[in-house]
């Protein structure tokens, strides 16, 4: 029976981070990592990212956990018995622990038809099926325009794949963007080769093998030999709540990322957590949320106690465009934008009340630090207030 001072659950970003976070309180602790995937943890930002650009393929595996943690991979934890501190995986072996964590991720949201024939892009393993089907060439839809839809449409664009993108919004990233800059996203996708059919809910899916046809509500077919959906994230709290430990959109955690069951912490997409800055409970999928909140749990698992009050950034690219953002992105949201050249470069702020809950940095760097301040700070703002004040 295997027996660690610290205990992962979940095998991605979070779990690397932790393992570092650990090691910076306490070099020598036993840690041991379960991990659904057979893979070691790697990052996943490059899945739709930087393995399409030519990154080379090792450098997408993280280096904390390489050596000195007992990782059991290809499995998943089954049951949770905080009390007795014993994990269970499925294949009956039996774990203990002093601390655990819990960074079991998201699962993705699925359609209620199509089965294996529709990708849900999240994977290593997806990454690696979609990038040989690419390469040998194909007809592709991809179902949804929010960050993965928006990024996997670009890459395999860039390959020269005829690509059609479908989604019910009315434009790439509605629910982020103020809706002159969607429009304008919906027209440079269009300009790009993509067919962008906006305010469609697909409904069905017919044909097989590489002659697949996907149905929308409004009557409309898309072809495709390939079918790629992102359509969000469920977080996995199954095992969790089972044990009795608090879930609520992911899993409630205090403002040290612990659970309301004794020694088990929670990190990563998973975890639901308090955020000052915006005075309010967040659950956050992004790259930076993963890994700064996975060293803080780290930390304090090994006895480092501080608070987790970062706000989280994250970023996308799609084609020659990019950005940054912190806080708040909600399209229903007041919005104020601030051009350097309309829809190329600027900053777009969103506010509530007076107060600024969010800043998109629309080609724009290096300026994170100012946007978290201008949340931090009480307000209130007028537009003229914030003109010119992220360069």
């Amino acid at each position: 029976m295997p027996d660690y001072k610290y205990l992962i659950i979940g095998g991605g970003m979070t779990a690397d981070a932790a393992v570092a976070g650990i090691r910076q309180a306490d070099p020598y602790g036993s840690i041991g990592l379960i991990g659904a995937e057979i893979h070691p943890p790697y990052s996943r930002p490059p899945l739709s990212k930087g393995l399409w650009k030519g990154k080379p393929f090792e450098k997408i595996f993280r280096t904390a956990s390489r050596e000195g943690v007992d990782k059991h991979l290809g499995v998943r934890a089954v049951s949770l018995d905080p009390q007795a501190k014993r994990v269970v995986d499925d294949r009956g072996q039996v774990y203990t622990y002093e601390k655990l964590l819990l960074a079991t991720g998201g699962t993705p949201r699925r359609l209620p038809f199509g089965g294996d024939d529709i990708l849900y892009y999240r994977t290593l393993d997806d990454y690696e099926y979609l990038r040989r089907a690419a390469e040998q060439g194909d007809r592709f839809a991809v179902i949804g325009g929010g960050f993965i839809g928006s990024e996997i449409a670009a890459v395999l664009r860039q390959k020269d794949q005829p690509v059609t993108m479908l989604f019910p919004e009315e434009g790439i990233c509605a629910r982020l963007f103020p809706a002159d800059l969607v429009e304008f996203l919906n027209e440079y996708y269009r300009a790009k080769g993509i067919e962008v059919l906006t305010g469609e809910l697909v409904s069905g899916l017919e044909g097989g093998g590489h002659d697949l046809r996907l149905q929308t509500r409004s009557g409309k077919q898309a072809q495709a030999g390939v079918i790629v959906a992102g359509i969000g994230i469920l977080p996995n709290t199954q095992l969790a709540e089972a044990a009795g430990v608090a879930v609520e959109d992911g899993i409630l955690v205090d403002e040290h990322l612990r659970t309301n069951q004794p020694d088990v912490y929670a990190a990563g997409d998973v975890a639901n957590f308090y955020n000052p800055a915006l005075g309010q409970r967040l659950r956050v999928e992004h790259e930076d949320n993963a890994l700064t909140m996975g060293r803080a749990a780290g930390r304090n698992m090994a006895g480092d106690a501080q608070p987790y009050h970062h706000l989280p950034m994250f970023y996308s690219d799609m084609f020659d465009l990019g950005y940054e953002a912190v806080g708040e992105l909600d399209s229903g949201l007041e919005t104020y934008a601030d051009w350097q050249e309309p829809f190329r470069k600027g900053v777009v702020y969103y506010l509530k009340d007076g107060r600024v809950r969010g800043v998109l940095l629309w080609n724009v760097w290096d300026q994170v630090e100012a946007a978290r301040g201008l949340i931090a700070g009480p307000g209130p703002f007028k537009h003229s207030d914030l003109k010119g004040r992220i360069a």
